[in-house]
């Protein structure tokens, strides 16, 4: 049963963790989002740093900008002249992240568009030729290293000409990245005086948090560069990308195609995930890395703040809804989310997802799992939780310090979960056998031993043998003298409740003193000391509880009268006899698996019964072997003879209490006549006898009578020793 509960745990364990493996492996949006937000809290826990040195500003179109300029969208000229101050400040590159993809409606020829016919001609004869507002920003986007954002879609038009290229090493990476089907550009004068154009799309996760920037998509087949990656190529005055893709050179993918590895923009080589996104290290949003573009229509700004720097032209303003949530921050301007992209490469921080994560994870989550499942059945609950505790620890610490020290993102919490899990699971089946257990103890001994006891074992099972096991035991035997005599005047309902008013203080006095019933047999009850827990003064207290079992017969006789008297019936004194033997047994669960009792078997258990018998012939409650009174001492007994049991070699001692009510030289006087039982002159020890006999109370009459007929057959039998003589049991 015990190796069947264990197959069945274990193929509990194998059944969850396979399920666990299956659903890490499938990877629906919950367990995404679980490995989110533990990416989420690592960001804020440990945030990247601003730069002190700001390589990167934006150039901010706040509300201070709308109230002094007017609303959004301002004309053309006024972004034209924005440029063109940025250009003259020093800025590396300028990069405008919005779009451009209608007309200027505040230029002359928009406004002559709308009017009447007649005041359409006046205009447009006053202002001739004069360039749009369009051209002047296509003008000043001409002369400044400036970089215009694309927004890729599902449908819109054609890709425009972009003034870069890419090169490839290693296999095409297009299946991997994100496709479009078409653009949102801007005029195509503005795209064409640009020296960049990047596309402004964000790779949003479900839950619309940006943690993750693409830096390559693709329109058809078409490679477009990142909004980001443009201005920082721009800033660079670089030529063309240059992707390495998987089985380049330097890469090993052992034949199989898995998209990007690397990108060079200029002097930087970034890598990516395999669709040419990076995660992004985030930092909270640094208000000192943001000029109002206020200050630098009215030239107050200090050129020394955009001088050699990328520049991003942006909006925080929340009614132009360019907001968005980060890991950090529930709505930052997507501004600055490019700005720190752009930080993020010049720094040259990494924070990668590496390709063997996931099987890192379930390999985890298998053998530590498998581990636990082998370790938590053998210990305690409490152990349990805590190895349960240090593990989930583990994991979690260990997922932290992969992202903070390697830049790593290792997901913790999906296997943190399962081995939580795992460990609750483990915890509860250690708790439910060990409660089963518990329950199996109790009612295996709650009709043997004391509740005490039985708490004793349960607290600790380990000091329990049930299997079967030979030590040393302390046996009682306890019958009634003439059991047929009394029960010939009862009916059988009167000697049920007889013999449960006797067993009931007697079974209640052998609990008491630390015993173990081992079974009722009629008016007789079987008792041993020393198991199922071991019991040093195991002797002692069967002595004792022998000594408190014959002093309670005293009252049960004096109500059995009262009752019987009662009834009008007369009830003779009932009176038992004890038996207590010392010495190796066999002791154990015995019987079938259906049915079985706790209890010891062997010669000395034979030897206990016996003693008990002699009882009767001598007239005593209590006899004790030799080897009982040894091991307990020879506080409160006294030896009454020798005799040589049917089976044994040599004479074993008897003894007996010694009563209470004796004269003061009982004690003396019976060690004396001992010591004559040798002695060929008869007149010696029958002066002994009658010594010992005189300091004894009324009930050692039968014992000494025993006695005096025996010696008296001795001088019969030609001086045969009283230790010679043969008690046949």
């Amino acid at each position: 049963m015990r190796f069947l509960g264990r197959s069945v745990y274990f193929l509990v364990v194998a059944a969850f963790l396979g399920g666990a493996v299956a659903l890490r492996v499938a990877d629906p949006f919950p367990v995404q989002a679980i490995r989110l937000l533990a990416f989420d809290l690592y960001q804020r826990m440990a945030p990247a740093a601003a730069l002190p040195e700001q390589p990167v500003v934006v150039v901010d179109i706040d509300e201070a900008s709308l109230k002094a300029v007017g609303q959004w969208p301002w004309p053309r000229t006024v972004l034209a002249d924005l440029t063109r101050k940025l250009a003259e400040a020093g800025a590396a590159s300028v990069a405008f992240d919005m779009l451009f993809s209608e007309a200027d409606q505040s230029s002359p020829e928009e406004v002559v568009r709308r009017l009447p016919p007649e005041p359409a001609a006046l205009v447009a004869a006053s202002i001739g030729q004069a360039p749009t507002h369009d051209m002047m920003f296509a003008a000043a986007l001409a002369s400044t290293p400036s970089v215009l954002g694309l927004a890729l879609s599902g449908g819109g038009g054609p890709l425009p000409h972009l003034n870069t290229g890419f090169a490839v090493a290693g296999d095409d990476p297009r299946p991997f990245i994100p496709r479009f089907a078409g653009v949102v550009a801007n005029l195509p004068a503005l795209d064409e005086a640009a020296k960049g154009l990047g596309s402004i799309n964000w790779i949003e996760d479900r839950d619309q948090i940006v943690r993750r920037v693409p830096l390559v998509l693709r329109v058809g087949d078409a490679l477009v560069p990142s909004f980001a990656a443009e201005a920082l190529r721009v800033g660079q005055d670089a030529g063309s990308y240059i992707l390495k893709a998987s089985n380049a050179s330097g890469e090993e993918a052992f034949g199989r195609s898995t998209g990007l590895n690397h990108i060079r923009i200029g002097s930087f080589i970034v890598p990516t995930d395999p669709d040419g996104a990076i995660w992004l290290r985030f930092r909270p949003s640094d208000p000192q890395s943001f000029i109002s573009a206020k200050t630098v229509l009215d030239g107050s700004m200090p050129i020394d703040r955009v001088q050699g720097r990328i520049v991003l032209v942006g909006t925080s303003a929340a009614g132009l809804l360019d907001l968005r949530a980060t890991p950090l921050d529930s709505a930052v301007p997507g501004v600055e989310i490019h700005a720190q992209v752009i930080e993020h490469i010049l720094t040259g921080r990494t924070l990668t997802r590496p390709d063997y994560a996931s099987g890192l994870e379930i390999a985890g989550i298998v053998g530590l799992g498998l581990l636990l499942a082998l370790i938590l059945p053998f210990v305690s609950a409490a152990m349990a939780a805590l190895l349960g505790v240090a593990a989930i620890g583990g994991i979690l610490v260990g997922g932290f310090l992969a992202f903070q020290e390697a830049g790593l993102l290792i997901d913790p919490f999906y296997p943190a979960l399962v081995i939580g899990l795992l460990v609750i699971g483990s915890v509860l089946y250690t708790f439910r056998q060990a409660e089963r257990a518990r329950a199996g103890i109790r009612r295996a001994f709650q009709h043997y031993v004391a509740p005490a006891v039985v708490d004793e074992i349960i607290a600790d099972p380990a000091r329990l043998e049930l299997g079967g096991e030979v030590r040393e035991l302390t046996l009682l035997f306890c019958d009634v003298r003439n059991f047929s005599a009394l029960s010939e005047g009862l009916s059988a309902a009167e000697l049920t409740r007889f013999l449960n008013e006797l067993l009931a203080p007697l079974s209640d006095i052998i609990l008491a003193h630390r015993g173990t019933i081992d079974k009722y047999m009629g008016d007789a009850v079987m008792a041993f000391w020393n198991a199922p827990l071991d019991d040093p003064d195991h002797a002692r207290h069967a002595i004792d509880a022998a000594e408190k079992m014959t002093a309670v017969m005293a009252g049960l006789n004096a109500e059995w009268q009262r009752q019987s008297a009662a009834r009008g019936r007369a009830m003779p004194d009932v009176r038992i006899g004890i038996g207590i033997n010392t010495g190796p047994c066999c002791v154990g669960n015995l019987g079938t698996a259906q049915r079985f009792d706790y209890s010891a078997i062997g010669d000395e258990v034979n030897i206990a019964s016996r003693l008990e018998q002699l009882t009767k012939d001598y007239g005593l409650s209590v006899i004790v072997g030799e080897a009982t009174a040894r091991e307990a001492g020879a506080a409160g007994l006294i030896e009454i003879d020798q005799v040589q049991l049917r089976g044994r070699s040599g004479t074993t001692r008897i003894f007996t209490l010694v009563p209470a009510d004796a004269a003061p030289d009982f004690v003396e006087a019976q060690r004396a006549f001992i010591a004559c039982l040798r002695e060929p002159d008869p007149t010696i020890w029958q002066a002994a006898l009658y010594r010992a006999k005189s300091a004894a109370p009324a009930r050692f009459a039968t014992y000494y009578h025993l006695m005096l007929e025996r010696l008296a057959a001795r001088g019969g039998l030609g001086g045969e020793p009283a230790s010679q003589i043969t008690i046949d049991l």
